[in-house]
């Protein structure tokens, strides 16, 4: 019983030994630091990334901006012509300055008042006298005069007054991440994009986390909502849609940091530090300090379709941080994180022997249970 279990043993310990020798027989989140460095250094020429060893001599070109200057316009919205549109709803007095026999209601009592009249799908109203006229696309007094031409020969001396009532022609659309998505109206003046957003309640993150996309129809463009608070606000056409989502400002953390996943940015230009502080910063028990890396691709890719491959003149960067380094800290506070990044940190080589030794202690251990039996 002895014998086999010291034969059972000595197999395990063979096995054991050689599964050692293959890195990939190991877990991990990914290469490790010798991989990375390895791999770049024997392809100078033709290599698929370029590593870039930051120091205080390399890292001037992927430093944080500094913050922006403060802007003191404000944005005024412009007054245009308000034109009546389908769906509109509008009020309608109409009043008669003859003494006796008026069809309508002298002024003085206030007229007759035709409420909530709503212009229909091909822009039409209907009215008494008046009959059935076309208004979409005229301006309030335009829509006045019309009515007014129609009912003259009916009464002398009339007087008529177009107010409106509800604009969904002129209204603006906010959805998307807010906290009270809706349609509002611009009865009480032309809104900006801030104006619009603040009525729906806001957005529900972060404001450097917001993107604004802006359709009117005839062009789309997009805001991110921090810059519209810092003064690039700006007047909303009517009828616009404006869809407040999420930005794509986020990394990858992997590897022995303390909290890996996706991440949203902790600010709107985030350094190094500042990312791996919002991940708990370096698993102390088996994180290699000299081993953390960023991985970036270039920023301007093609994507050739024909060949349904992407293609870009520049190759991927990989960044290196040692910080076991002092200065390393200062680097890592000036180092702007891009979206998308990946932060990687690689494992010590003294953890990466500890799981190589631990199945080894195992065998033992169990050998030795075995043979006391």
């Amino acid at each position: 019983m002895k014998s086999i279990s010291l034969k059972l043993l000595g197999s395990m310990l063979m096995i054991t030994a050689l599964s050692g020798c293959a890195s990939s027989i190991f877990s991990g989140a990914g290469p490790t630091k010798g991989a990375i460095l390895d791999s770049e250094m024997s392809n100078a020429e033709n290599g698929q990334y370029q590593l870039v060893s930051l120091s205080a001599s390399t890292i001037a070109p992927y430093m944080r901006p500094p913050l922006a200057a403060l802007k003191p316009e404000v944005s005024v919205p412009s007054m245009p012509d308000l034109k009546l549109g389908a769906g509109d709803v509008i009020s309608v007095m109409m009043a008669d300055s003859a003494e006796e026999g008026s069809l309508f209601a002298p002024i003085a009592t206030g007229g007759t008042v035709f409420d909530k009249v709503r212009v229909n799908a091909k822009g039409q109203i209907s009215l008494p006298y008046a009959g059935r006229l076309k208004v979409g696309g005229l301006s309030l007094n335009q829509a006045e005069d019309l009515i007014l031409k129609q009912i003259a020969k009916y009464t002398t001396e009339p007087q008529v007054h177009v107010s409106l009532v509800g604009d969904l022609a002129g209204s603006v659309l906010v959805v998307g991440d807010v906290v009270k998505p809706g349609r509002f109206s611009t009865l009480e003046g032309p809104l900006t994009l801030l104006d619009a957003i603040n009525q729906a309640g806001g957005p529900k993150l972060e404001p450097y986390l917001v993107n604004v996309v802006v359709r009117t129809g005839n062009s789309v463009q997009s805001f991110g909502y921090q810059d519209l608070l810092n003064g690039l606000n700006q007047p909303v056409a009517p009828n616009a849609e404006i869809v407040v989502e999420r930005a794509r400002k986020r990394f990858v953390a992997m590897g022995a940091v303390g909290s890996p996943g996706l991440h949203d940015f902790p600010s709107q230009s985030p350094s190094l530090l500042e990312v791996l502080g919002s991940v708990g910063g370096l698993a102390e028990a088996k994180a290699d300090a000299r081993g953390v890396f960023v991985f970036r691709l270039p920023e301007e890719i093609a994507y050739d379709s024909a060949e349904q491959r992407v293609i870009s003149d520049s190759k991927p960067l990989v960044f290196q941080l040692d910080m076991r380094d002092p200065t390393a800290m200062f680097l890592a506070r000036q180092f702007l994180v891009h979206p998308e990044d990946a932060i990687y940190v690689t494992n010590a080589h003294a953890y990466e022997f500890q799981k190589l030794i631990s199945p080894i202690i195992q065998v033992l251990v169990l050998g030795r249970t075995v043979g006391n039996l």
